[in-house]
């Protein structure tokens, strides 16, 4: 069995694979709240308890942010992990640590096509590096390389670069971010969701646009960011509508910078839990003509494949690919290619 966990500030996702015919096969999921445990080995704990105690042959967790050496301290969280540690005190004995995205990365070859939505089908045969664009809590970016054979992720930190205004009401927002956050700027800011609040907050306080009672209460009592993207969606209230505007086209032009600057020509995919809750936003155009408006360059991100993940089990199944591959490499049985040969 391989356990893989997708760890972040607010929660931690535990979930069972194994293999049949060589493909991975979902056995059981818990999420957990991360801010109520002392530390990532007691909600594994718990889980492989609740679980039933099952052997596990490789595990592997996708966290937020850089890991050195098997080492990462979180930065929402008062977590520090050590692969060594957490392999010994849990006795697995193949057991990694790698970024979040690197996690989403490997698990865009696990999916098929109903867990994908075409943004823009683009030159989809061709061949080449792929980009990561992933809007959730927060803005994860990463780049898959395409070596001659297979596609190898890698991560990086390019959710927290400049934001870069393209128009007035950007460097309006540039402005008012400047002034709330008193400094620095990053696309984060803008395009998460930490960045709809963000700009939902500017056209309400900066531009007056106005927030009715009814409005005001649901943000208030729910999810914020859910509140704006169904009224955003459905056409009921100007504020929200403008405020996916805003999100949907800065999302779009920092995806274009990305697939400049790697040269995405196989695909670009966007990852996280915002663009598959307002797809009707995403397919609206205002992400699409930002995410093309690259000048001289243009036509090149115009035949970019563009896709949504769908799934949001990517980064556990990417996880649980990585742990099976990697403890494969190092002591020569393959646990997928052991279960093609029983097909």
């Amino acid at each position: 069995m391989i356990l893989a966990g997708d760890v972040g500030g607010t929660k931690v996702h535990l979930a069972l694979y194994s293999f049949e015919k060589g493909s991975l096969t979902h056995v059981r999921d818990e999420r957990f709240p991360a801010q109520a445990y002392a530390g990532l080995e007691v909600v594994v704990r718990r889980f492989l308890a609740e679980s039933g105690q099952p052997e596990i042959t490789a595990a592997c967790f996708g966290v937020p942010g850089p890991v050195r050496n098997g080492r990462l301290k979180l930065t929402n969280l008062p977590w520090e992990l050590d692969s060594a540690e957490l392999s010994r005190n849990l006795g697995i004995q193949h057991l990694f640590l790698i970024n979040d995205l690197e996690a989403n990365g490997y698990g865009i070859p696990e999916l098929n096509a109903s867990q994908i939505f075409v943004l823009s089908e683009g030159d989809a045969g061709a061949i080449g590096h792929r980009g990561l664009v992933s809007a959730g809590t927060g803005l994860g970016e990463a780049v898959i390389v395409w070596n001659g054979k297979v596609h190898q992720p890698m991560a990086s930190e390019g959710g927290h670069c400049d934001f870069a205004p393209r128009n007035e009401t950007e460097i309006e927002l540039f402005r008012y971010l400047h002034r709330t956050l008193n400094g620095r700027v990053s696309y984060e800011r803008v395009v998460s969701g930490i960045g709809l609040k963000n700009i939902y907050s500017f056209l309400r306080d900066e531009k007056k646009m106005d927030e009715p009672a009814w409005l005001r209460e649901r943000m208030q009592q729910e999810d914020p960011n859910a509140v704006i993207g169904e009224v955003g969606e459905d056409g009921s209230n100007e504020l929200c509508a403008q405020t996916l505007d805003i999100f949907a086209s800065a999302y779009g032009a920092e995806a274009g910078n990305l697939a400049l600057k790697i040269l995405a020509v196989g695909g670009l995919y966007l990852g996280g839990g915002i663009a598959p809750k307002i797809l009707k936003k995403m397919q609206d155009g205002a992400f699409m003509k930002a995410f093309t408006d690259k000048g001289r360059l243009s036509n090149l991100l115009v035949h970019t494949p563009v896709r949504i993940i769908l799934e949001s089990r990517c980064a556990l199944m990417g996880a649980a690919a990585f742990a099976e591959a990697r403890a494969a490499e190092v002591s020569g049985q393959s646990v997928r290619a052991a279960s093609a040969q029983q097909a």
